[in-house]
């Protein structure tokens, strides 16, 4: 790496360090805030509290992370500009294209560090601070209806009347059907454990057989339940689909795939897992254009500014394009992709701007 990249590289990564801490604490800050009105409810203490939000960082830095880059990187070009330091570059020989090369070579340790933020820490970390919560409150994982909660697993329909934060079963009642669906037998349990590999044990269960023109009912303290329904299918219930891992994911997709229900939520998740990280290139690429702009053309401050309202907007775009996928059934791809590729263009098209000038 040359002396001029080292340089940069330095500037970059004190920069979006800084600006990201300084995120961390302010969302911190207010994560804690919203955390202060359950304190008192069930167990939940301030400690508890404290532990939610410390285990709740890594979610924010994977959120906070594209914009964080976008506004170091834009502090740092910017300040180099005033400096005059990027003219001089220039006027080395410096061209663009080899100045993007050099953000792109940077980038790379972002794009590294988000993917393992997204894989690695994140999901375990947000899996641990909703089981704290859900077990300090005294809560459940799930409960979408009146009747509970409702799982198809091939041909058994399950209904729960409450999943605990271990996973933990209660109050189920299972409908298995036959290969012509017809209703062949109505499981009742108090509880059921996940026992590997494959299996439930369900406790204090009544089944009622259909049998013809009659019915028989049989009562057990214990039964083994063969199922492709695990815990790790479960935990969709307490980490929300961007925050899983590509496994879990897969895993969850497989599922409602055998099922025969809709996976188009979890497809944009997955898409959006792998893309993600690629943000920051973007953003980098995003704050090119204002490094070549002079002072006169705009304070830091004012800089600065502007991309904290382009990150926003990014993050927005994010979002709506997720929702607007699953909604109008769009490609996966075409959902993930689509605000990066906008954002990318909207770049060349800034930095053609000022370059022209």
């Amino acid at each position: 790496m040359k002396v001029y990249q080292r340089y940069l590289a330095k500037e970059i990564y004190l920069s979006v360090l800084f600006v990201l801490v300084a995120f961390l604490a302010l969302f911190a800050f207010f994560d804690m805030m919203a955390e202060i009105d359950d304190i008192g409810r069930g167990d939940y203490k301030i400690h508890h509290a404290l532990l939610f939000v410390l285990l709740s960082l890594p979610g924010r830095v994977y959120e906070l992370f594209p914009i964080a880059v976008l506004i170091g990187t834009l502090y740092a070009l910017t300040l180099l500009a005033r400096h005059s330091e990027i003219t001089v570059l220039r006027a080395s020989g410096l061209a663009t294209g080899s100045l993007l090369g050099t953000l792109g070579l940077i980038g790379v340790a972002f794009v590294v560090l988000t993917f393992l933020f997204g894989e690695v820490v994140l999901p375990p970390a947000e899996r641990a601070a909703q089981q704290l919560r859900l077990a300090a409150t005294s809560s459940v994982v799930a409960q979408e209806f009146r009747s509970g909660l409702w799982v198809r697993d091939e041909k058994v329909f399950l209904n729960v009347r409450t999943v605990l934060p271990d996973t933990t079963l209660r109050g189920i009642r299972m409908y298995e059907f036959d290969d012509k669906w017809v209703l062949r037998a109505i499981s009742e349990a108090q509880e059921g454990r996940y026992m590997r590999p494959d299996s439930w044990r369900l406790t204090d269960v009544v089944q009622t057989s259909f049998l013809g023109d009659r019915t028989a009912v049989t009562r057990l303290p214990e039964r083994l339940w063969k199922s492709t329904l695990s815990p790790e299918v479960l935990s969709v219930l307490l980490v929300a689909p961007e925050r899983m891992s590509l496994p879990n994911l897969n895993t969850y997709i497989h599922h409602l795939s055998e099922n025969q229900q809709r996976t188009e939520r979890y497809q944009i998740a997955v898409w959006k897992k792998l893309i993600y990280p690629l943000a920051s290139l973007v953003m980098m690429a995003l704050a090119v254009p204002f490094a070549y702009m002079h002072d006169r053309m705009g304070a830091v401050s004012l800089k600065v500014f502007a991309g904290i309202m382009i990150g926003i907007g990014f993050h927005a775009l994010n979002g709506l394009f997720g929702n607007l996928g699953v909604i109008n059934s769009w490609p996966p791809a075409v959902a993930a992709l689509t605000p990066s590729l906008a954002f990318l263009a909207t770049a060349a098209a800034m930095l053609w701007w000022v370059e022209r000038r």
